[in-house]
Parts: C-alpha cells; structure tokens; sequence
C-alpha cells in the first residue's frame, strides 16, 4: 500500500512539472544569463503584488510572454506590449496580459514584454535600460516571426502610460545605439511598424508625468536628457504610423501629453498620427470595460489596424 501511494505520488510530482514547464514555454528571456546590459549583480529580487492588479516591482531578468491567436484566425500581425506604472512598477495584467487576451480575440499576436525598471542600485545609466530591453524584445519577436506565423512587417507595439512613453521612445530612437549587439539577433530591425499609445506619458517637459520623469532621469535631469526623452521632439519621417488614446480628464498624465505627439507627427510625419480624445476616464482605464463610450477606444484600433497597409 505505501509503495502504491509513493507511486502515486511521484506520478502527481512529475505530471506537475510536466505541465509547469509546458505553461512556461511561452515565456522568454530577452538576454543570454549573465549578458543583460547595464546589469549591476545584487541581492535584489522581483516582486509580485496580487490585488486586484498583478503589480512587478524590481524586474531583473527581463522577458516576453507570447499569447498567439488560434491559427485559424490568425492575421499575421502582432503587438508588443509595454505595461504602464510611472516606471516604478507594470501593472502587468491590467495593461499587458488583459491587452494580449484581446487582441488573441482578433487573430492578432499579444506579446507582453517585463522591461526593467530604472534603478540605481541594479543598473548603469538607467535612463537607458527601458530602451534597451524595448530594442531587444522588438528584434528577438522579428528573429521568432517565422515560428509563430507573425509577418515580420507587421509588428506594432503597444503602451500604456510609462508604457506608453517606452513605446513611442522606441518609435523615434529605434535606431539609437544604447548597447552593444551580441548575437545575430541585433542584427535585425528594432522598429515597430506602427504604434498605439494609450494615455501615454510623451514629454519630460512642464505636462509631464512627475514620477515618470524622476524614477527614468532622476529628480534634476539636464536639459539634454529633458529633451532626449521628450518623444514629441524626436519625431522624424521615419516615425511608425500612430494611434493614440487619452481622457480630457486625466489628471495623473496631462492630454496634452497625447496632443504633443499627434501634433508633431501630423507636420512632421505627414499626416501619420490619428487622436481619439474622450471627456470622461481618467487614468489608467485600461480595455474599459465598464466605462460607455469610452470601451470604444479598443474596437477603434482594431478599426485602424485593419485600414492601413503597414510600411
């Protein structure tokens, strides 16, 4: 009886770490062990918070969680997903798991990327750690297109928020040199073909988000670095087509933020740039959901999406 019960029990063990790894495969480090840039070795560990948002604090080891639509209604396009949290933090579910589940619903690849967090303990020249794990995750998704059945040239990102402001960073400085390449990886495009922004932080001027700008450049940025990371200033004809989302009444991340970027786009990307102002939402509303009118947003970008041939 005692030898049937071990049985049993080393049956249940081994089922379990079957089916543990099985549910992990989608899940991938953007860096080689023991490779990540600006990486500084310490004691510090990833937390979890679990309310009634999943909140990420102290990321270490970066990745993307890949959630790929069913292959019969697959349309080859993808987004990356960058969740929000002023840079202190991802509402990793709320803006990034959640986004992924839906855009599955409409045959579109959901790829949510854990970037790193600016940290003075964990990291050198933290300002620049977001877009380095941001320029990765773009090319590592390019080098797996073929696998997952994703056209390399219609792969777009997503961001909220701080996200947001990550995203459209990679939109103007997908070319900028911020680490050095390390495998055949890098050797490919680190530009999204088109972008959405959802009450993104844009500027790190006067409407910015004031805990954004501190944790990515510090409580007294320079001037240079002010205008380095203020994404409306860095808009260039090769600035990826934009959808952007805000709420007239956001009182955490100005609207202004999204009229910036719209504005500059529309002169100096010809017209690539569409804004969808709502009155009422605040920040933070995610998909929406329970907000009339303003649940619309989503159905709006899928709308967008499916108008436009990708460049």
């Amino acid at each position: 009886m005692a030898l049937i019960k071990l049985q049993k029990y080393l049956m249940v063990v081994i089922l379990f770490g079957f089916f543990g790894c099985e549910s992990n495969k989608n899940i991938i480090a953007l860096w080689p062990e023991d490779k990540i840039p600006n990486h500084i070795k310490t004691n510090v560990e990833e937390i979890h918070e679990q309310t009634n948002i999943l909140r990420i604090k102290n990321v270490q080891k970066p990745t993307i969680e890949v959630f790929l639509p069913d292959k019969s209604m697959a349309t080859g396009e993808a987004l990356l997903i960058f969740p929000g949290g002023g840079y202190g933090l991802l509402a990793y579910d709320w803006e990034g798991t959640d986004i992924a589940k839906f855009l599955n619903k409409h045959g579109i690849a959901g790829i949510v990327v854990k970037y790193r967090l600016p940290s003075d303990k964990t990291q050198t020249n933290k300002h620049t750690v977001p877009l380095i794990d941001a320029q990765r995750a773009m090319r590592l998704v390019r080098s797996r297109a073929d696998d997952w059945k994703i056209n390399q040239n219609q792969i777009g990102v997503i961001g909220f928020s701080a996200g947001g402001h990550l995203a459209s960073t990679l939109g103007t400085q997908h070319s900028k040199k911020v680490y050095e390449p390390m495998d055949r990886i890098d050797n490919l495009s680190a530009r999204p073909d088109f972008m959405a922004l959802i009450y993104p932080v844009i500027t790190m001027g006067e409407e910015t988000h004031q805990g954004s700008r501190e944790n990515l450049l510090g409580k007294k940025p320079s001037i240079n670095l002010v205008h380095e990371y203020s994404s409306e200033l860095n808009i260039d004809e090769n600035t990826p087509k934009t959808f952007l989302v805000h709420a007239i009444d956001d009182e955490a991340v100005p609207r202004e933020n999204s009229e910036f970027f719209h504005t500059m786009l529309s002169v100096k990307g010809q017209g690539r740039s569409t804004l969808h102002l709502y009155e009422k939402g605040g920040h933070g509303f995610s998909l929406a959901q329970d907000i009339p009118d303003l649940e619309e947003w989503s159905k709006k970008l899928i709308i967008w999406m499916n108008k436009f041939e990708v460049d």
